[in-house]
């Protein structure tokens, strides 16, 4: 992009001034041609729209050669936390005792924040020396920066954010205050991306540079509110009040929330990015991981037509999940005996699915009474939703099942049925509108953790919020001695890095936390 936009400088200044004098070209000759100039960097949205899809090739870490970045950052946490994926690998460069043990192993659990400040951070704060806070630019970066680091928060708790910069000695803010200050920012920027729109109808922005909407800032307000939303329902068991405020504000907001498969947050491949989905890579090319025996139970006992959407047969033409926590486990047996996740190796990278939007006013209404229609109604909008975006058309059937989980998992390390049925959360996809409220949030939930994946990172947010679904525990817990027995995970450590440069600050983060530095300990909305 550099040299591209260099020499197009160049052979402007050579059509226009070929005879003139040499020390005209003096500033030219000592000009490195592999940067780009502040002047150059005005043209074309170039200072701000490179910033912005770097910062979108971010969040997940997508790109040439980044699939074993997106297995530790995503994968090796969220993803086999929440009971998408299990390891079928065993040992790799950091032992066989790893996070799907709920081992602490640094190289893993630093991943994750370091890379959040160079892919996300930094250059939302580039592009900030460019775009003036008012800005539709500098408001659609906010959107992404509190999507890419409410994930961070999320995994750790206090994290660097309102003091970053160049300093490696910065202080951590809390989580209560990196919330107020998201919802602060995603209410600024919805108010100038909904002005652009409301002045601008159907004209889009930074399009060249955007992968999610090709500069369809319409969408880009239904996704800012449905993010709301989502922030004002992960804090509502710890600040109810500030849960209803921020939910009523995302609900009525008047260009509304995602809605149908067009709004659909979706990093598509083009405008200069290609990668392997990492998805495919990890599990179909190298095999390191595969479907968990949670989504197995739930899955195949619901007979749910999204199964061979989101998984691939194994070798015995059926759909298998496995344990996650087995210590050595028989990688080359696993191997063709588990389903691996049915993506190409050309597909593009979900984000965010409209589904989500119908299960969090479903749960708003359920248990802050904010929005309109009813509970069940939602419910149900929530599972079509969610067929919608797998390409089904039909969820009648479903919607009207009783079918439970398997109240037997089959392990495919010798086929030996496990009874895992106290574990997981004994309800229906057919809503049952007479049940507690408690039982019916269960069920929200439960599908609400089906419809988000292959996200881990923010199912595994719900489960540790609400409790639900149940999952199936990890093999033994007799390798961790930071989890509580039958607990799950609670959060990464603070990165070893982080003590080596930052020290006095991890210290005083450890304080906010209010707990140990270790894995087993609740972050500030984890309150239920």
């Amino acid at each position: 992009m550099k040299n591209k936009v260099f020499s197009a400088v160049l052979c402007s200044v050579l059509a226009g001034g070929v005879f003139s004098s040499c020390t005209d070209s003096f500033e030219s000759w000592n000009t490195n041609p592999n940067e780009v100039t502040p002047e150059e960097m005005m043209y074309d949205n170039l200072a701000t729209g490179s910033n912005y899809a770097t910062m979108q090739r971010g969040v997940y870490t997508v790109g040439k050669d980044n699939g074993g970045t997106y297995q530790i950052t995503q994968m090796l946490t969220g993803d086999i936390f929440a009971g998408y994926f299990a390891d079928l690998k065993g040992t790799y460069n950091i032992g066989n005792l790893h996070l799907d043990h709920y081992v602490m192993q640094d190289h893993w659990y630093n991943m994750p924040f370091n890379l959040a400040y160079t892919r996300i951070m930094e250059p939302y704060r580039q592009l900030c020396t460019y775009a003036d806070e008012n800005s539709v630019d500098r408001a659609m970066a906010t959107v992404v920066r509190v999507f890419g680091m409410h994930r961070i928060t999320d995994k750790y708790g206090p994290i660097i954010y309102s003091k970053y910069g160049n300093d490696m000695q910065t202080g951590y803010d809390s989580q209560k205050d990196i919330y107020t200050s998201f919802f602060s920012e995603l209410d600024h920027a919805i108010d100038v991306l909904g002005t652009y729109v409301d002045q601008n109808p159907g004209k889009t922005y930074m399009a060249r540079y955007d992968n999610i909407y090709s500069g369809d800032v319409s969408r880009w307000v239904k996704f800012a509110n449905t993010l709301r939303l989502r922030l004002a329902m992960r804090v509502s068991y710890v600040d109810k009040a500030l849960a209803t405020s921020e939910a009523t504000a995302a609900i009525d907001e008047p260009h509304g929330l995602m809605s149908s498969v067009a709004d659909d947050a979706t990093l598509h491949q083009g405008n200069g990015l290609s990668f392997s989905n990492s998805l495919w890579e990890v599990t179909q090319s190298w095999a390191d991981l595969g479907m968990s025996a949670t989504a197995d139970c739930y899955l195949n006992g619901y007979n749910d037509p999204r199964l061979e959407k989101y998984y691939t047969k194994n070798g015995d033409g059926v759909y298998r999940g496995a344990r996650n926590g087995v210590v050595n486990p028989q990688s080359a047996l696993l191997k063709t005996k588990v389903s691996a996740a049915n993506f190409a190796q050309g597909s593009d990278q979900p984000w965010m699915k409209h589904a989500e939007a119908y299960f969090l006013q479903a749960e708003a209404k359920l248990r802050l009474g904010v929005g309109s229609g009813d509970v069940k109604s939602l419910y149900e909008q929530g599972v079509r939703a969610s067929f919608s975006s797998a390409g089904l058309s039909d969820a009648d059937s479903y919607l009207n099942s009783d079918a439970l989980p398997l109240e037997s998992w089959v392990n495919p390390q010798g086929d030996r049925s496990v009874n895992v049925s106290s574990m997981l959360s004994q309800v229906s996809p057919k809503f049952d509108d007479t049940a507690s409220d408690e039982k019916k949030l269960e069920q929200i939930i439960t599908q609400k953790w089906i419809a988000l994946y292959p996200d881990g990172m923010e199912a595994w947010s719900e489960i540790r919020r609400t409790g639900y679904p149940g999952w199936v525990r990890i093999d033994s817990y007799s390798n961790t001695n930071e989890v509580s027995n039958n607990d799950i995970i609670r959060r990464l450590r603070f990165p070893s890095t982080e003590y080596s440069n930052n020290g006095a600050n991890v210290n005083e983060a450890i304080r906010m936390l209010g707990g140990s530095d270790i894995a087993g300990t609740r972050l500030w909305w984890d309150a239920k």
